[in-house]
């Protein structure tokens, strides 16, 4: 464009090699070997001013951009971290999992693991936890080789694919043959879990699910305490046969079976999931079981039951437990109303201080799952 420089006069006509060389010096000198751009249109001057301060800070930042990568302070905490604990998820269940162990342990090294971050999770992790936050896959050996897994006191594959943490745990097991019962699988699937209970990975593991922890919190912290000021056997009343209702069921026979006399199952598809939940594990005991089919929330259902069970007794127990939050708690309001002497259970995903205060108003029970989750983790996983 006609624009010259004052300590290279002659530069416009030099040769290309020469165009070439002090184009590059750019990047280092930023044009003080060159000179004030002189002469040719305005336009052309500017460009070249730009050029003088745009390409050294080219160069700047991808050199600090490389140093900040190999220097990352998470790259030196992973080279000698040890005692560590490592958890694979980011979801309900890991966060629960990490506020109890930080109320435990608030100085144990925490390395969190996902295939990808909300950068506002991210963040919370970071701060809130002290956490060492990575993205990758937990699957891959050469990524579980950076983790040093052989110096770990606790990993805990918390991921929402069930197949993908079996398979998480297999890898482990291969690279780190002695890790023993270090890992610890979540399965979201009790009818994969129950399926792969003998296989060898579950075997050398700890395996759970989030409902299992959650109804034995119910048994511990609810229940127990209600049988002891009660008849000598109860009824039990489950609202609801899903995930929950099973495993309160299988808690119950492993910590109260004999405070049992009968267990009432309320469920629209009440007699499929018996048989799916009775294929996988026999469900014996001295109790009487009665099973019930239709919509929970309807009055013609608890007509029927009421026809054959006394309801509204202190020896009954009915827990609303279905998956629908809002029809528990409204269900669980007029039960009480119908039949006060009974104790009336209702269940909510995360803990409400609407429905805790509306509860207590009208002497209800209301549980969260995350509440009882966290109440019932175990203590060898958090010391």
């Amino acid at each position: 464009m006609g624009v010259a420089v004052t300590d290279r006069p002659g530069l416009p006509e030099a040769s290309l090699i020469t165009h070439i060389y002090y184009s590059l010096s750019l990047f280092v000198m930023g044009g003080v070997d060159l000179g004030m751009p002189v002469g040719g249109p305005l336009l052309g001057r500017c460009l070249l001013w730009l050029a003088y301060f745009a390409a050294p800070v080219l160069a700047a930042s991808t050199v600090v951009g490389a140093l900040l990568r190999g220097l990352a302070p998470q790259h030196w905490q992973l080279r000698r971290i040890k005692r560590h604990v490592i958890v694979a998820g980011n979801g309900d269940l890991a966060m629960s999992y990490l506020r109890v162990l930080r109320k435990h342990n608030p100085r144990i090294p925490l390395v969190v693991i996902n295939k990808s971050f909300e950068p506002s999770v991210a963040d919370e992790l970071k701060q809130a936890f002290g956490a060492i936050v990575l993205v990758g896959d937990i699957t891959h050996e050469f990524f579980l080789n950076q983790l040093r897994l052989e110096f770990a006191s606790k990993i805990l594959l918390m991921c929402d694919d069930s197949l993908r943490s079996y398979e998480a745990a297999s890898t482990i097991s291969s690279l780190v043959p002695d890790i023993g019962r270090k890992v610890v699988i979540h399965c979201s699937s009790l009818r994969f879990m129950r399926a792969m209970a003998s296989s060898s990975v579950a075997l050398q593991s700890q395996t759970f699910n989030t409902y299992h922890l959650a109804a034995s919190g119910l048994v511990q912290n609810h229940l127990l305490s209600h049988f002891q000021t009660t008849a000598p056997r109860d009824t039990i009343v489950l609202a609801g046969y899903g995930r929950f209702g099973q495993t309160i069921v299988e808690a119950l026979l492993d910590q109260a079976a004999e405070e049992l006399d009968t267990v009432v199952i309320v469920d629209k598809n009440a007699r499929r999931r018996v048989l799916i939940a009775d294929e996988q594990r026999e469900f014996t005991g001295s109790y009487q079981r009665e099973v019930f089919e239709g919509d929970i929330s309807h009055p013609e259902v608890w007509m029927r039951i009421q026809d054959q069970i006394e309801l509204n007794r202190e020896s009954t127990v009915i827990v609303l437990g279905t998956g629908l939050e809002e029809e528990n708690l409204r269900t669980a309001l007029w039960l009480k109303k119908k039949y006060p002497s009974a104790k009336v259970i209702a269940r909510s995903a995360k803990g409400s201080h609407f429905a805790s205060t509306v509860s207590r108003e009208h002497d209800v029970v209301n549980i969260s799952i995350t509440e009882l989750v966290e109440a019932s983790i175990p203590t060898d996983w958090v010391e």
